[in-house]
């Protein structure tokens, strides 16, 4: 089983900032992390390989300090890991990151399961999984609270939704998106970490994989962020107190006067 997991590096979420002209996150000098939500996927990569035999390679498109965050997954039991890096990338919204993504996974060669996080917690889009997706032609599941059983031609999963969850079987190969009910994520090991700091981290450029140039970074991402800002603090509102029916009727009353109903 050839297991493609997909991370992305993200900013710790108490120190993100916004450059105010581009409109895009500032990382130069920020704490950064593994998506937790990539973890997961991770995690639910390593236990289908427990299961199934093959290998788990972990790629992520980002700077170069990026290869910190794939070498964290190596240390959790990846085997193998890849940086799509390049100046090209730079500035990609969710479509032109899901091309370059999709683009990086076909020079890789022959893939069965590809797992990216539900989301990423700096843009919160869950858009690039279905992404790569769909520019590879392949069936998707989303939101994955549990791996039910998988063979060489297919795999059956849990999928959440606001309802409950449903049974969806697809067959191979295929993206899977996984939330964070899925499992818990193991720790690195001693001699994951020892491997982790040993193992060469191969780096593929624009120019080394399949991708057309004109599509990638800010000039091939079909969104722009036209402008950032802070919400300001809602002022004013009150508490309702007393009995449920009391609090209902006051409630009506004063939507009515706000002239919302």
């Amino acid at each position: 089983m050839e297991i493609i997991v997909c991370i992305k590096q993200v900013p710790d979420t108490t120190e993100v900032k916004i450059d105010p002209e581009k409109g895009t996150l500032i990382r130069e000098g920020v704490p950064s992390i593994v998506n937790p939500f990539d973890e997961y996927a991770v995690e639910a990569a390593l236990r289908i390989k427990e299961e199934m035999g093959g290998k788990v390679t972990v790629i992520t498109m980002g700077p170069p300090q990026a290869v910190e965050a794939l070498r964290k997954c190596i240390a959790m039991g990846a085997d193998d890991a890849v940086l799509i890096s390049d100046r090209a990338f730079a500035g990609s919204d969710t479509w032109a990151t899901s091309y370059t993504l999709a683009g990086a996974i076909k020079t890789l060669g022959r893939f069965d399961l590809i797992l990216c996080g539900k989301q990423a917690i700096d843009g919160d889009t869950a858009q690039v999984g279905p992404g790569i997706a769909e520019h590879l032609g392949i069936s998707q599941v989303t939101y994955v609270q549990r791996v039910v059983s998988v063979s060489d031609k297919a795999i059956q999963v849990e999928r959440s939704f606001e309802a409950g969850y449903e049974v969806i079987e697809t067959p191979l190969p295929a993206v899977l998106t996984i939330d964070k009910a899925a499992n818990v994520p193991r720790l690195p090991s001693m001699m994951g970490t020892m491997k982790a700091l040993r193992k060469e981290v191969r780096t593929l450029t624009s120019g080394d994989i399949d991708v057309r140039p004109e599509l990638l970074g800010m000039e091939g991402s079909p969104t722009r962020v036209k402008r950032t800002f802070t919400p300001q603090p809602r002022k004013g509102g009150r508490m309702l107190q007393g009995e449920m029916e009391d609090m209902l009727k006051e409630l009506v009353q004063i939507l009515r006067e706000e002239k919302i109903v």
